[in-house]
């Protein structure tokens, strides 16, 4: 559904202040005083900031809590404590994909975000049980927030057998994007999960989104093998490494892996974490390498964590990077919005004339302000309509 729209007396990126006209959900003009065409809605803006649609480029709709009662977390310490622990009791603690994805997602477009990239779990318990709830959210509620689905090994592509004729019969369902996990701890077969997953690239002719968790150097010996099949298939531009710890270690193991990201136009996520080392996110933009930001799992069996507000991510990017200049927290909204809808290929994104009328208008004096403060008097315009107004959806949740 598109809509048009006069929003008058807004500053685009806090700069001077302008009208935007939306016809038929697109931005058709931006400039001074602009004449309402007959028959469309005002909006006053009130002088407020309009940024674009803040992009979610990194979660997990199918497996979050989100109003659910309430869990108590006494799972053990590892990664494989966290991954069997989930997928054993899914079906226990009722974490149905359609409803919790349609929470979620209704919770992330009323916090401003307008593009979701979401991990759906494939595994051999549950089938396409995960896919096929997404896609339903996806389709159902295409109106606040648009959906693209990364198929996701969660509990291992090798390690379970039957896992890849899963992964292939997802994308066969309609997912955009191959997932991956961890090819060394996880499956403890690097070559065979990177050939496997590669090789579903290439037989659907789909990008890649692959989980990286490790550490150090093993880390860094993935890396080396991910840069290698990206370099030989011809993938450049076409793989997202996510979290990517292990370039948060020493500068002399990571700078020659930066310079090859670069070439070949490896983009990378991060959640700017608390408690790993995090990916340098100033040395890689410098670098020209593509980097997003999510917020992973919301309120789900890994962890209580979390509200889908794109805004405090940026705040949490900001943090872990350092960043106290103003001009470095739009460093830290970037990756929050454009950086994320490159990563993404969002070819209409933007405040620009002819882009998709997907933005936020924000209360602030500056970007700096408005990102630190985090006004919940928000309002979300998604494809020219108003989708969300001072923490109120459009939509009510199931």
């Amino acid at each position: 559904m598109t809509a048009s729209l006069l929003i008058r007396n807004v500053r685009p990126m806090a700069g001077a202040t302008v009208d935007i006209l939306v016809e038929n959900g697109r931005i058709a003009r931006i400039g001074k005083d602009l004449a309402a065409p007959a028959g469309v809605a005002v909006e006053d803006g009130r002088g407020e900031i309009a940024v674009p649609g803040l992009v979610e480029a990194h979660t997990h709709l199918d497996k979050s809590l989100w109003g659910l009662p309430w869990y108590t977390n006494e799972v053990g310490p590892r990664l494989l404590d966290k991954i069997d622990n989930e997928r054993e009791n899914k079906k226990r603690l009722n974490i149905d994909p359609a409803r919790q994805s349609a929470r979620q997602s209704i919770q992330s477009s009323l916090m401003g975000s307008t593009h979701i990239r979401s991990h759906v779990d494939v595994d051999t318990e549950h089938g396409l049980w995960g896919v096929e709830g997404v896609m339903q959210t996806a389709a159902d509620y295409r109106d606040i927030v648009d959906i693209e689905l990364v198929a996701f090994p969660q509990s291992g592509l090798l390690r379970r057998p039957g896992t890849l004729e899963l992964m292939d019969q997802a994308m066969k369902a309609g997912c955009e994007i191959v997932g991956g996990l961890d090819p060394c701890t996880i499956d403890r077969d690097p070559k065979g999960h990177l050939d496997a997953v590669f090789g579903l690239c290439q037989k659907y002719g789909k990008p890649l989104d692959i989980h990286l968790h490790e550490p150090g150097e093993i880390g860094l010996f993935s890396f080396d093998l991910i840069i290698e099949r990206t370099r030989a298939l011809g993938m450049k531009g076409k793989v997202t490494v996510s979290h990517a710890f292990c370039l948060g270690v020493e500068p002399a193991l990571v700078d020659p892996v930066i310079e090859q990201l670069a070439e070949l136009d490896i983009a990378i996520m991060t959640t700017a974490p608390a408690s790993r080392p995090a990916p340098p996110v100033k040395k890689l933009l410098a670098a020209g390498i593509r980097v997003c930001s999510g917020s992973d799992g919301i309120r789900d069996t890994w962890g209580p964590y979390g509200n889908a507000d794109m805004l405090e991510r940026a705040v949490f990017v900001g943090l872990r990077n350092n960043f106290r200049r103003d001009d470095e927290l739009k460093l830290a909204l970037d990756v929050c919005t454009t950086e994320g809808a490159r990563v993404m290929e969002i070819a209409d994104y933007g405040l620009a004339e002819g882009k998709a009328a997907d933005l936020v208008l924000l209360p602030g004096a500056s970007l700096a302000e408005a990102i630190v403060t985090r006004s919940p008097k928000r309002r979300v315009v998604k494809r020219g309509k108003v989708v969300a107004r001072d923490g109120v959806s459009i939509r009510t949740a199931p």
